[in-house]
């Protein structure tokens, strides 16, 4: 069947160019797609791969070396001068996410490289690749490390597979493209530099853009190869262009004052390290040849800019890639008046004077702007008088509805500062996926020691292999010095213990008690903070929330930590205090999530002050859904935010229903009170005893 014709994707032209840069020149290192679910980002990558030039092989290589320069190092080398050759159009293939490390790489057989001294090797995708497109999809939930062998072998041009002392290698050198949906979770930032470019994919807005999608697309489905017939020409005229482009590229000139602007640029948008500068330039060539010109010009560098540089600034982990083009017209109008002077602090030009708010903010301070005609928080003094305090004890409220004579509920509090916090883990050793909280049994990391393997042999255990061995030597007629006798039943497979990602699910108390003494400033920081640390050790994240008569799933376990931030940031106080509501809700969540994800193990995070109102017996109905949880073996954190002078203490007696860690909010941070807060993981392996909680004070 006749794949959809790259030229008639309409719009898109960030993205059209982004792809048809990285054909004229792969040395870029590939593009990045970004954007919401069903915008056409996995249809323009599937039909690049139409327009490419083809490709000649030697025949009967299966790493698709190029006739004139065989890979000196490729497997099925040497290729002898005048071998076979045969021509085939660029091939497009697709990494699945659930891949496994050999799957990309390849795979050795150390089992015969060990008992029978055969170099095996089966290649993997990247081999696959060589010479054509490597497609992520979802590139944002495959493994870190993963990735990281992916923009390995993109910007070195050769895969590297090591297992055990045996060492093959080959050429990779192909055009990677990514495409991910931000609400499903980012990337690293590491990673994410390590893209060359990255475009955003939106759908039109215009109703008559949107018209013409639809009509190309049913016009398409009705008849394929009539519509692939109908843009043929346009598909020539573009596969045409890319290979003149291409030829031209070698030849084409950057100059001294351009390439100063490109340096300009990229030192006015305060962008990490050199490798922008270099992409930029690469990019900017590959423009020039795209637009038929043998010299560089500031119109190659801001094109250039525009796809380089939005995902490189330096930014908080919850903000999204962007570029202020009056920003950029500004560092390339400086660049042009006086290349060698550099913008001091007080300087109106990119960089200097005050930061944007759109890249230096604290994590959710963006999205925190008070809605239009909304009354201001009231100061910690007022908030002690009756339309404060006594939001805990009054009628509760149903949502959405006005209580009567005051509001439903206060103004989204602002988040107070963004903090390093200490890791909190599960206890015991999982076999979840890689991350970097709780202690796992995972395929790297340090070798804890050696077993028998279990189907096909993963990383062996030299040393455990040879000892298995040694017994049988003089039976198998070993007589002198030598070579050790091996069988396969001798192979040991290594033990690996690591780290895993955990499901961090956070439940935050509303309720009017935790507005009073504006409280939920300090609270929301400490929760963003949290979320930056489930960020960072790739958690999937999920929140609930409870305040007046019910509790809210307010985000669903994701990966998108921003989109937990961003809820959190707009989340409304007042009202009483559902506890037991709040609990049972998380426990549901738990237990839905864990026949989805039986391996990843939870820890849930109570935000509360320990307060419990609203229908009879509400402590009683609380510390009965705290048991629910403990019973199921869930592993809890209490943070208390109680504050002021005389403390009541509510929190830890719902620690000790939960079996938790008690925490108070002023020490969860890591710093000089690293030895109490380091306790924290001793409580979890049973520091405390079963039934009692522990305090961190």
């Amino acid at each position: 069947m006749n794949g959809f014709p790259f030229s008639a994707v309409v719009g898109m032209d960030e993205l059209r160019l982004g792809l048809v840069l990285n054909a004229v020149s792969p040395s870029i290192g590939g593009v990045l797609v970004r954007g919401e679910k069903g915008t056409a980002k996995s249809t323009m990558v599937r039909a690049l791969a139409a327009i490419l030039p083809d490709v000649t092989v030697v025949a009967g290589c299966r790493f698709s070396c190029d006739p004139a320069a065989p890979g000196p190092a490729c497997p099925d080398g040497p290729h002898e001068p005048g071998a076979g050759t045969l021509t085939r159009p660029a091939r497009l293939v697709e990494l699945p996410v659930g891949a496994s490390e050999d799957r990309l790489m390849g795979a050795l057989d150390i089992e015969r490289a060990l008992t029978e001294g055969v170099k095996a090797y089966e290649p993997g995708l990247l081999a696959a690749a060589h010479r054509g497109v490597l497609y992520v999809d979802e590139v944002n939930l495959l493994h870190d490390h993963l990735v990281d062998l992916l923009l390995d072998a993109a910007a070195l041009g050769t895969c590297y597979v090591e297992r055990d002392g045996v060492s093959v290698q080959h050429a990779a050198r192909f055009l990677l493209v990514g495409t991910m949906n931000p609400e499903e979770g980012e990337l690293r930032p590491q990673l994410l530099d390590r893209f060359g470019l990255t475009v955003e994919a939106a759908a039109p807005r215009e109703p008559g853009l949107r018209g013409e999608v639809v009509r190309r697309r049913l016009a398409y489905d009705a008849d394929p190869a009539a519509f692939t017939a109908a843009w043929q020409d346009a598909e020539s005229g573009l596969a045409a262009r890319i290979v003149a482009a291409q030829r031209l590229l070698p030849g084409v000139v950057l100059p001294d004052a351009t390439l100063r602007q490109v340096a300009s640029v990229c030192a006015a948008f305060d962008v990490d390290g050199l490798r922008a500068d270099l992409v930029t330039a690469r990019a900017a060539l590959a423009h020039a040849a795209w637009e038929g010109r043998s010299e560089v010009t500031a119109v190659d560098v801001r094109a250039a800019a525009r796809l380089a540089l939005p995902h490189r600034r330096r930014r908080q982990p919850f903000d999204a890639p962007q570029l202020d083009e009056e920003e950029l017209d500004r560092a390339l109008a400086g660049a042009d008046e006086d290349p060698d002077d550099d913008p001091g602090p007080g300087d109106d030009g990119p960089g200097g004077g005050e930061p944007p708010a759109s890249h230096e903010t604290t994590p959710g301070e963006q999205n925190t702007a008070q809605p239009e005609g909304a009354q201001p928080e009231r100061s910690p003094a007022a908030a002690d008088g009756p339309a404060g305090e006594h939001q805990g004890d009054g009628p509760a409220p149903q949502p959405g509805e006005p209580r009567p004579g005051a509001a439903a509920a206060k103004p989204p509090a602002t988040p107070g500062p963004v903090f390093r916090v200490r890791r909190l883990e599960v206890p015991g050793t999982g076999t979840g996926a890689a991350g970097r909280r709780s202690r796992a049994r995972t395929e790297s990391g340090h070798v804890t020691g050696a077993r028998e393997p279990r189907g096909r042999i993963g990383r062996v255990h030299v040393p455990a292999t040879f000892t298995a061995a040694a017994p049988h030597q003089v039976s198998r007629g070993r007589t002198a010095p030598g070579r050790l006798l091996l069988r396969p039943g001798d192979l040991r497979e290594a033990r690996h213990e690591g780290r895993e990602s955990n499901l961090v699910l956070f439940v935050v108390d509303a309720s009017g008690s935790m507005a009073a003494r504006a409280r939920m400033g300090a609270v929301k920081g400490a929760v963003l903070s949290l979320l930056l640390d489930a960020y960072q050790r790739r958690d999937k994240a999920g929140m609930v929330t409870f305040r007046g008569s019910r509790a809210d799933l307010a985000l669903p376990p994701t990966f998108s930590v921003e989109a937990a931030a961003a809820r959190l940031a707009a989340l409304p106080t007042g009202g009483r205090t559902p506890l037991a509501a709040g609990l049972l809700r998380a426990h549901e969540v738990l237990r839905t999530e864990r026949i989805r994800d039986p391996r990843r193990r939870p820890l849930l995070v109570l935000v509360t002050d320990g307060r419990a109102t609203g229908g009879p017996d509400p402590v009683g109905h609380a510390h009965r859904a705290a048991g629910l949880l403990a019973g199921a073996g869930v592993h809890s954190v209490v943070v208390d935010c109680e504050s002021g002078p005389v403390r009541l203490g509510l929190a830890a007696s719902v620690a000790q229903a939960l079996d938790a860690v008690l925490l108070r909010l002023e020490h969860l941070a890591a710093g000089p009170l690293a030895d109490s807060v380091r306790a924290l993981s001793g409580g979890f392996r049973g520091v405390a005893p079963p039934g009692q909680h522990m305090e961190v004070a």
